[in-house]
């Protein structure tokens, strides 16, 4: 036949197999209206087969608990001792025939054994139900039956020793320069550290002549001293006082008011132009300032 085409229409190999093509296309959508009835009817089958297993898969997810607990119970049933004989018991004491007695099954009773074994321990009744084995329903004709010894709480409770009454203290009125540590504890708002580097700073100073100078003890700002300046007093002649012409280098280096080139220069001025006769002669010494001598003077005699 193809001789014959190309003897009369002279085609070419390449136009020969397209009109093959051609005429594979023609009958094919020819015969479409009659297949496509199959194909939608097909499809749809197929649609309505998954649609049916989704329903299927939703329906036993939801029964899922019912069906494994319904597993367990008939479970439990298989194993269980038809005889069962109710008598009032310790979970934490009975064995495993007892377990059977009650209806339970050789590997129930052991399962509890076997927690009992590993430090487990029934405290009270409702502890029962932490079992696995043993079903809500087993458990509930179990309850009246169950008496648990009393051998101490499951957690004791730890005692501790109690706490002394906060006892608030009452306004008080305290020398500063005679008081000890204990008698400044007393002072409200001062506590034992306070009143420790009360009295070391008073010892370095010989006293206080007057009650501003707390607010030079380390730590004791204007907000404590306002708290405490009312409860304190100072009574006169209670402070030490130095010799400044007979006094050494050691007899002053302690004292806050004074370094050592300022004690230094009182002694040389002291050598060199004989002994001071009263506080204005301190000021002939360059290197104390009249804050200095201000500061120093209630602590020296002539």
């Amino acid at each position: 036949m193809k001789n014959q085409l190309n003897n009369y229409f002279g085609f070419t190999k390449r136009e020969y197999n397209a009109m093959l093509a051609l005429m594979a296309i023609l009958l094919l959508v020819s015969a479409f209206p009659y297949l496509r009835p199959l194909l939608v009817k097909n499809q749809a089958q197929t649609d309505q087969a998954m649609q049916k297993a989704l329903q299927e898969l939703v329906i036993v997810n939801q029964q899922k608990p019912t069906y494994y607990a319904n597993i367990r119970n008939d479970i439990e049933d298989s194993e269980t001792v038809k005889n069962k004989t109710f008598f009032t018991f310790d979970p934490n004491k009975i064995g495993v025939t007892d377990w059977q007695k009650l209806g339970l099954s050789v590997k129930q009773a052991q399962s509890i054994i076997n927690y009992r074994n590993k430090g487990g321990k029934f405290y009270k009744p409702e502890d029962l139900q932490k079992m696995y084995t043993i079903s809500p329903q087993k458990y509930q004709a179990l309850l009246p039956y169950i008496q648990i010894e009393a051998t101490g709480a499951k957690y004791y409770k730890t005692e501790y020793p109690e706490k002394p009454a906060y006892v608030k203290k009452t306004a008080v009125i305290v020398d500063i320069n005679t008081a000890d540590t204990v008698a400044l504890d007393e002072i409200k708002g001062v506590g034992a550290a306070f009143a420790r580097r009360i009295v070391k700073y008073r010892e370095r100073l010989g006293g206080f002549y007057k009650k501003e100078q707390l607010l030079e003890v380390y730590g004791l700002d204007s907000i404590k001293y306002a708290e405490i300046k009312t409860q304190v007093k100072i009574e006169p002649g209670n402070i030490k006082k130095i010799n400044i012409n007979t006094a050494t280098f050691d007899d002053l280096k302690t004292h806050p008011y004074l370094k050592f080139k300022q004690i230094n220069a009182i002694i040389q001025y002291r050598k060199q132009h004989g002994n001071f006769n009263n506080v204005d002669d301190l000021k002939k010494v360059a290197i104390l300032s009249p804050e200095n001598i201000q500061n120093i003077a209630p602590y020296l005699t002539f």
